[in-house]
């Protein structure tokens, strides 16, 4: 069986050092590099956690596909690192697997554009887990029939984007089934800015940044005498991972940007 090699950038996150476990623990997936601003030249085993991983490190993304010409990059680094990476892959016939939230319309319509031209296969999703992807789906559904919906979202307090990525698609894709429409009583005043969140075509995001708290959401719909509660959690990164998997084994059949797990679940 041919494996699939890999490339990594952001293997010293916590999500990195799941990415990287997956990859090994997968039959037919190959580790052949990573990518990190810091180490460059060294071997990933040099690093606190992973002993006896002969892998190389490179800073330079360019030097890094000219050498070991990988089938895949899986990022999961920052908005602004990632849109350079997912561009210099795809300009290198790399397909980009991309767990970096942040990416703006402009962004997004960039690489598809890049995808078009280079027939290349890439996938950006806001959440790998197959859960929350399901949440999403399901509030989708719901949005059908309550036009008043509020997100709230949850993270770990080192995220660094307000909203969530997930919270700002779940809000796109309930606005594709909803009737646009403002909640809240019209002389609604903000005793303090901000109280009442973030306003996406009427529907409002809160978002909240704690310690101790992982990747969380509920989705909240009312209606005359009834309410709705659509929720996910994840409780540790090893969550995210079967989504990381599918992106992979998924971005190899298809040449076209993908947006959002949602849209390879059948």
């Amino acid at each position: 069986m041919e494996k699939i090699k890999i490339v990594i950038a952001g293997p010293r996150g916590r999500m990195g050092r799941e990415a990287v476990k997956l990859v090994q623990d997968t039959e037919n997936y190959e580790l052949v590099a990573v990518l990190d601003h810091k180490y460059n030249g060294k071997q990933l085993s040099e690093i606190e956690g992973f002993s006896g991983l002969e892998i190389p490190i490179y800073s330079d993304i360019e030097a890094c596909f000219q050498e070991v010409k990988p089938a895949v990059l899986i990022d999961l680094t920052t908005p602004e690192v990632g849109m350079y990476h997912t561009k210099t892959a795809l300009t290198y016939g790399v397909r980009p697997v991309v767990g970096t939230t942040g990416f703006s319309p402009e962004d997004l319509k960039e690489l598809e554009g890049l995808c078009s031209e280079k027939e290349l296969g890439c996938i950006i999703a806001p959440n790998f887990a197959l859960g929350a992807v399901l949440m999403m789906k399901f509030s989708q559904w719901a949005g059908k029939y309550f036009q008043d919906v509020e997100i709230i979202e949850l993270h770990h307090d080192q995220k660094l984007d307000a909203p969530s990525g997930t919270a700002v698609k779940t809000a796109e894709m309930i606005a594709e089934a909803r009737t646009k429409k403002e909640q809240g009583h019209p002389n609604e005043k903000e005793v303090i800015q901000g109280a009442r969140g973030a306003n996406f075509e009427g529907m409002h995001i809160h978002s909240v940044r704690l310690p101790g708290l992982i990747a969380h959401q509920q989705v909240l719909f009312g209606a005359d005498g009834q309410t709705l509660t659509i929720r996910h959690d994840s409780y540790n990164r090893a969550s995210f991972m079967s989504g990381v998997k599918l992106a992979v084994d998924t971005v190899l059949t298809i040449d076209v940007l993908v947006y959002g797990l949602e849209n390879i679940m059948e």
